[in-house]
């Protein structure tokens, strides 16, 4: 089911951090700061009843304070021309803001569903203030108190009342999307791929408007790409398109069966490569890393082991990944691409017969008992691999306090050296004796 996007906007000190925190809880993601950027958007995902959505917080609005920076406004902007819906989060305490009307003016060129979240009603003075804030002329209010928890249930019903299901795409059909910042050649290895000019392709980061699903056949085996570049509205955009692609990535990676991360072999491996790759393990999806415009490279054979060395110490988090090293632009090295694509996917579809695993799992434990503590050691009774895509596995103890994590890392090696998962993250699922599924 495609997720949603929903998108928090008003002034700065209305509350907006608290309520992204009420619906978010605590798998919270903060982009890293950037100099000349004085307020980043913090994305994260939200569950409710059988919906889930994509949340964008975004930097408080103040056109009266003469150092605003104009990247908070751009921000917000690409937020709620992003966003599905907007929640225009006012403060009950001080009443409409002049401020609070500029925004109004925004929002109402956007021609999206509005929801006004009316905050802090817990205070003393909101009873006063209240019912002014319906002079905005929007259609939806709902009174909140994020600190107290009041309202949340309610503006979550009215968040999702109109979310309508997505059919999910043909189940023969195996989607991978191209990931990455800006400007590391995305686009140009989708043209690669499909060996003809669908893509519109630019030296200028950000110049592919939207996601492009793009169907293609590869050995008689049907596959659908989709391309993740940059955005670029009208005028210019700099640092906050690089931001801005991070929430294109989380939308592509949800749909997708494969991830390919893409780096740049010039300019290297940054932050902001990294944080992309940590919401494609987040979603469970196998990733193939593909450091693209290997052309440029002078002595390329050690120049491959420096870069290789680099990203396995840069994406310790997914040591399985698979490296590929091409050039979408001379297409040297291009056929090495598709079948890591196929291979990772069938990985991550994989089932290993209970009695394989399990056996598995009784002699990593056999070889390595873990530690004891305070006078308990972890027992491992049964295990079986419960579902994929990614692979899942059930394991039964006698304690799952007594799991360190490092225990957990050397199961999960174990499992890996018995059978090929390359590429796909791989989960365990620690239950105590007796416990449900569930």
């Amino acid at each position: 089911m495609k997720k949603q996007v929903v998108a928090l906007v008003g002034r700065p000190n209305v509350g907006k951090s608290t309520l992204f925190n009420r619906l978010v809880g605590s798998k919270i993601a903060i982009i890293e700061d950037v100099p000349g950027i004085t307020r980043d958007r913090i994305y994260g995902d939200v569950k409710f009843n059988n919906y889930s959505f994509h949340l964008i917080d975004t930097g408080g609005i103040d056109f009266s304070d003469e150092t605003f920076n104009n990247e908070i406004k751009i921000q917000a902007e690409l937020a709620i021309d992003e966003a599905d819906v907007i929640i225009f989060v006012v403060d009950a305490k001080d009443g409409i803001t002049q401020n609070d009307l500029i925004i109004r003016d925004l929002l109402m060129k956007a021609s999206k569903k509005v929801i006004v979240a009316v905050n802090k009603i817990d205070s003393k003075l909101a009873k006063d203030n209240i019912y002014d804030f319906y002079e905005l002329g929007f259609d939806n209010y709902i009174n909140i108190s994020s600190e107290q928890n009041e309202g949340i249930y309610e503006l979550l019903l009215e968040i999702t009342k109109d979310f309508k299901e997505i059919e999910e795409e043909e189940n023969d059909v195996i989607k991978f999307s191209v990931i990455g910042r800006p400007n590391v050649g995305k686009s140009s290895l989708v043209n690669a791929i499909l060996n003809e000019e669908r893509v519109i392709v630019s030296n200028i980061a950000g110049t592919t408007r939207d996601a492009i699903d793009t169907p293609f056949t590869y050995h008689n085996e049907k596959f659908v790409v989709i391309d993740t570049a940059g955005m670029r509205k009208k005028g210019k955009i700099y640092e906050t398109v690089e931001k801005y692609s991070l929430l294109r990535s989380m939308k592509a990676i949800d749909r997708s069966d494969v991830c390919l991360l893409v780096i740049d072999a010039e300019t290297g491996i940054i932050e902001h490569d990294k944080h992309i790759a940590g919401y494609a393990i987040e979603a469970g999806k196998p990733v193939v890393i593909v450091v693209n415009k290997w052309d440029t490279i002078e002595e390329k054979d050690e120049k491959m082991k420096q870069f290789t060395k680099d990203i396995r110490n840069n994406f310790q988090f997914m040591p399985y990944a698979p490296i590929v090293y091409l050039s979408a632009k001379t297409r040297k090295r291009l056929h090495t691409l598709m079948p890591q694509i196929i291979k990772v996917y069938k990985n991550s579809t994989k089932m290993i017969a209970t009695n394989l695993i399990n056996d598995c799992i009784k002699d990593a434990y056999n070889l390595n008992l873990p530690p004891s503590y305070k006078g308990k050691r972890l027992k491992i009774y049964f295990s079986s691999q419960v579902s994929n895509k990614p692979p899942t596995f059930n394991i039964q103890v006698n304690s799952k306090g007594l799991i360190h994590f490092s225990y957990e890392r050397y199961l999960e090696n174990k499992i890996r050296e018995s059978f090929d998962f390359e590429g796909t993250p791989i989960i365990l699922q620690f239950k105590n004796k007796g416990e449900t599924n569930n």
